[in-house]
């Protein structure tokens, strides 16, 4: 095989996301890859001389193998294939913080990163610090991290490179949180009580198993922190990266601080607490309801204040996050210089396996295109 004529693919991760990215590729005829290796949390497919993986038959094949995880040797076979010359990429649909840190030595390697995994550019600035100096050697793509597969960290490059200078970004990042506020807090207005649409969101799968995991703002903090890393003005004068400690540095407001530990730990236990919560966030729609507004849980970023910050705000009935939303939708401003009467808006579904997995192989795709 021609060196570098196939993009030579290692997959981590194939749950509802990953299997949706392999096969998404496997339906895009148009650009050649070569799936190297592929791992389940228990065992793992490689490629080898004699043996390559079908890509129409590799489900069963990993199904079937015998062989136990090694990302190492994952590493160790991109890395050789670099060596000959290959593009490679190492594709993390995990939520695994140690898959995360590997990501500085796969790209000093020469190793391409793809992921969705929040983890690495939302944690401790030192770990994002390593990613950005050592994709010096191989680029680094995540722009299913913020939005699923909307543009929103495209978009914020694109401004950021073309020098706009960027005032706030503001929005709803959370798809969970979405749903619910959009329908507990509507402009139609709407008498069901907190718990029962928490419940109903849960049902429908709109929320982790345990919602406190949405509820208490750090899926939403972790993306701001993402995105704040991004922007020039908000490094201090030594040229450090905001936010030290990660979305743990973002202003947060939690929806369940009042909560006991058996709550926040167990699932069923934090539904069975939550309706004891229904009155206070009754009254709070009461309010915003009589102010001419409607509740929503909402991501800022304020440039020119230097505040990240992660809250349940009230904007007015007439507001684009009270009229524009839909299910679970995410509506995101750039407000700019250029944007600056009329702001930047992307807005659509902003989690889902496979509108997830389109970002993923959107990044794919800039990798493999001349």
């Amino acid at each position: 095989m021609e060196p570098g004529k196939y993009l030579q693919v290692a997959v981590a991760g194939v749950g509802g996301v990953g299997t949706q990215v392999v096969e998404q590729l496997i339906a895009n005829p148009i650009y050649g890859f070569q799936l190297v290796a592929l791992t389940s949390s228990k065992r793992m497919l490689q490629s080898t001389k004699d043996l390559c993986i079908n890509p129409l038959a590799w489900k069963a094949a990993l199904n079937t193998s015998e062989t136990p995880v090694d990302l190492s040797a994952v590493k160790s076979t991109l890395q050789e294939l670099v060596k000959q010359g290959e593009k490679a990429v190492f594709i993390d649909n995990t939520s695994s913080q140690d898959v995360a840190e590997m990501y500085p030595a796969l790209l000093s390697a020469g190793i391409n990163v793809v992921t969705p995994n929040k983890k690495a550019f939302s944690g401790d600035v030192g770990l994002y610090r390593g990613i950005v100096q050592a994709s010096r050697s191989g680029r680094y793509l995540h722009e299913s991290t913020v939005g699923a597969g909307l543009p929103i960290i495209s978009t914020l490059r694109d401004l950021v490179e073309t020098g706009d200078k960027i005032v706030k970004i503001e929005g709803v990042f959370s798809g969970t949180m979405s749903y619910i506020f959009n329908n507990f807090s509507s402009v139609e207005g709407s008498d069901e009580s907190f718990s029962s649409i928490v419940k109903g969101a849960r049902a429908q799968g709109y929320t982790e198993p345990n919602p406190a995991d949405d509820l208490n703002g750090a899926d939403v903090a972790r993306k701001l922190t993402i995105l704040a890393r991004i922007i020039p003005e908000l490094k201090d004068e030594q040229g450090n990266f905001p936010l030290l400690h990660g979305y743990q540095s973002v202003e947060t407001t939690s929806l369940i601080q009042d909560a006991p530990a058996s709550a926040v730990s167990n699932g069923d236990e934090f539904m069975k607490w939550l309706p004891e919560q229904d009155t206070h966030f009754a009254q709070m729609r009461e309010q915003a309801a009589n102010e001419g507004s409607v509740l929503r849980y909402v991501g800022v970023v304020d440039v020119k204040n230097k505040v990240v910050k992660a809250e349940l705000a009230k904007y007015p009935k007439t507001h684009p996050f009270a009229t524009s939303l839909g299910g679970s939708d995410n509506i995101i401003m750039f407000h700019t210089e250029r944007y600056g009467k009329r702001p930047l808006i992307v807005q659509g579904a902003g989690a889902g396996n496979d509108v997830t997995a389109m970002g993923v192989v959107s990044d794919i795709l800039k990798l493999i295109r001349p």
